[in-house]
């Protein structure tokens, strides 16, 4: 392929491949499938690593992050972010109202000529962002920090998929948009169920993980987070129109998440209203929300109202009560996880709470039983404000009855009644027989044909229950000898079905090491850890021969991640099982074209970049040396082997390094290293 032609199919592909993010994460309607969007993916990657001169910073690749930032720059902000003043009655809101008639001079009448119009908004409950785009394309995004300035997380917002990277339309050629990144309710379920899975402490709730995830330096973990965003305020000279609603339903025609609960409300009553059926309805919406904010429509009365030192007078934020009930703990049951990690689980009295049905709510671990002090037949008080998963919070201790015996925590293993084990430095307590103990067994086999691992999508819970209790399936390894003929015997497993099967099997096969080694299911190794260290080993062989000194060289790897690797390999039925896998034909090293750019010609040699550059972008540099056995160093000392050099570097860190003697190489010269 010519680079003409390349540049042409790139082109495409980077609009196609928007407008399916733009259906799928703005107006919530794909039209494809997840298979067919991530293929579309992979060729546009594979042609911009095969001209790397071609990649733009607004391309949908720069959405799977990997960019590292070390430290966030702090910036002031152009228009001051204020917080806004808080109301929890509606006598507030009808003061708030009487305040705004006041402050443009008119009556306070409830129903004639003077009401005013406000436009209501669902108060999202996240992280505060204004996002500049300049000419259409973003430019930089901004935490709210103290209101004044806030840190610099451009590259991190860029890998949320509804934040668009280039806009549609007429749009002004200089603005700021404000908005709310936050977690949605399922993801957050799906991170908190691996963490108690890997033996790690559950995320408090959305608004806090989406804000600690927003300020992680690894751009690809934040990716893996799938956070989302609404975007509800415009800013700058040129806004097109002259009042707020009008603007947002503009920033929604330019490719914005803006919010179809929004509502232009024509006096106070209207407003009330909103927030009536808000406060009931909240429950059912697929994000937390912790209020209403309210605001005067019109630009023009919102100058005349102005500000006070901390707020605008023309807005305002109505919060609603956390919901909180008492009720019964009728038992505590243990949990099984994947890992073999237990987690306690309160069965409770049926109560409704937040316009649900509670049964059962998490206990999390030892110790936040004993904290409490929760006992069976003690009646709890159960919350469910910022949190998805209800809560336990205290005990009624005035209904306490005398003859509540305290809990003594499970010793054994509810499910295959091992004698459970609990490390130092662990909150939780573990079923040591991960081989044998049925949920751990099951869940290994579920976490090993997922998505993100082996992608056996053919193979789901109900089957892998199926197959286990047909005593086909014990472990991981037994998925590679399955046959046709003893799938058919089995009920609802019809020819086409079984067939599916087997091929599904049978493609997992060209699955990338990386991927083999998170699908193994080894403790505390997830995703990303994965992938550093498959890139430093870069074959499982060399893995199996390190010793715990070495991996504790790897990034990313810690004491946890290094021991857990250690014990896993130690247990002669994993090691069996790997040597099956290996038998099958799984992918037990780096591809060819993983290993293409690596070897050991810059051994080590720590090499600081800076600057802009032509044929490369910093990450795709940053691989390099680290695949060529270098260091990739953020900062200038007398250690540094070289400053590689690009357009626009930074004044200091050049006058650092002649300071230093540090050799300065282009990007050509570094090229003539490498060859």
């Amino acid at each position: 392929m010519t680079k003409d032609e390349a540049k042409h199919k790139i082109e495409n592909l980077s609009k196609t491949i928007e407008e399916h993010n733009h259906n799928y994460y703005v107006l919530d309607n794909p039209t494809i499938s997840d298979f067919e969007f991530d293929k579309m993916l992979e060729e546009l990657i594979s042609l911009e690593k095969q001209f790397p001169e071609l990649l733009l910073p607004t391309s949908p690749s720069q959405r799977v992050g990997g960019a590292i930032t070390k430290e966030f720059k702090s910036v002031k902000h152009k228009y001051p972010m204020l917080s806004l003043s808080n109301s929890y009655s509606k006598d507030d809101m009808m003061d708030f109202d009487r305040r705004v008639k006041e402050g443009l001079h008119l009556e306070n009448d409830l129903f004639g000529a003077n009401q005013i119009q406000y436009v209501c908004e669902l108060k999202f409950d996240g992280l505060s962002i204004g996002i500049t785009y300049e000419n259409g394309v973003i430019s930089h995004a901004i935490t709210r920090g103290d209101g004044v300035q806030g840190d610099d997380v451009t590259t991190n917002v860029k890998t949320i998929k509804s934040v668009p990277l280039k806009l549609k339309g007429n749009f002004p050629p200089l603005f700021e948009i404000r908005g709310e990144i936050y977690m949605p309710k399922k993801e957050f379920e799906r991170i908190n169920k691996e963490r108690e899975e890997i033996g790690e402490t559950p995320l408090a709730n959305p608004r806090n993980t989406a804000s600690g995830t927003m300020k992680m330096q690894d751009s690809a973990v934040v990716a893996s987070r799938n956070l989302d965003c609404f975007l509800y305020s415009l800013l700058g000279e040129n806004v097109p129109h002259k009042s707020h609603y009008e603007n947002l339903q503009a920033a929604k025609s330019w490719g914005f998440k803006i919010s179809d609960d929004a509502k232009l409300c024509n006096g106070i009553n209207e407003v009330l209203e909103f927030i009536d059926h808000w406060d009931k309805a909240r429950y059912d919406l697929p994000f937390e929300i912790d209020g209403i904010v309210i605001k005067v429509n019109d630009y023009q009365k919102q100058q005349q109202l102005g500000f006070t030192a901390k707020s605008p007078r023309w807005a305002i934020a109505y919060k609603f009560k956390a919901e909180q009930v008492s009720t019964k703990l009728l038992s505590i049951t243990y949990q099984v996880g994947r890992t073999g990690a237990i987690t306690p689980v309160a069965n409770l009295q049926p109560v409704q709470l937040g316009g649900t049905t509670v049964k059962r709510a998490s206990l999390h671990n030892a110790d936040i039983i004993e904290k409490l002090d929760i006992r069976v037949n003690d009646f709890v008080f159960v919350e469910k404000g910022g949190e998805i998963i209800p809560k336990i919070i205290g005990v009624d201790l005035e209904k306490r009855d005398p003859e509540n015996v305290k809990t003594v925590y499970a010793y054994e293993c509810p499910e295959c009644h091992a004698k459970l084990v609990r490390k130092e430095s662990e909150a939780q307590h573990y079923c040591p027989n991960e081989n044998e103990c049925p949920p751990q067994v099951k869940g290994k086999m579920e976490h090993f044909v997922s998505r993100k691992a082996m992608n056996i999508d053919s193979l789901g819970g109900e089957t892998i229950e199926q197959l286990f209790e047909a005593n086909l399936l014990r472990n991981i390894a037994d998925i590679y000898d399955l046959k046709k003929e003893q799938l058919l015997p089995l009920e609802r497993m019809a020819e086409k079905k079984a067939q599916n099967l087997i091929d599904g099997i049978e493609a997992s096969k060209a699955v990338p090491f990386e991927r083999v080694l998170y699908a193994i299911g080894i403790r505390h190794v997830g995703e990303t850890s994965a992938k550093k260290i498959t890139r430093k080993v870069r074959n499982m062989d060399a893995l199996l021969a390190m010793q715990k000194e070495e991996l504790l060289h790897i990034d990313e790897v810690g004491e946890t991640i290094a021991e857990s690797i250690i014990q896993h390999f130690k247990n002669p039925q994993n090691k069996d099982i790997l040597d099956r896998l290996k038998a099958a034909g799984l992918q037990f090293s780096l591809s060819e074209e993983a290993l293409a750019n690596t070897g050991d010609k810059l051994k080590g040699l720590s090499i600081v970049i800076s600057g802009v550059f032509t044929k490369y972008s910093r990450d795709q540099l940053k691989d390099m040396i680290e695949q060529n056995g270098g260091k990739s160093s953020g900062s200038i000392s007398g250690k540094t082997s070289y400053l590689l050099a690009g357009d626009n570097m930074g004044p200091e860190k050049l006058k650092k390094a002649q300071n230093l003697g540090v050799k300065i190489i282009s990007e050509e010269e570094f090229e003539k290293m490498l060859n």
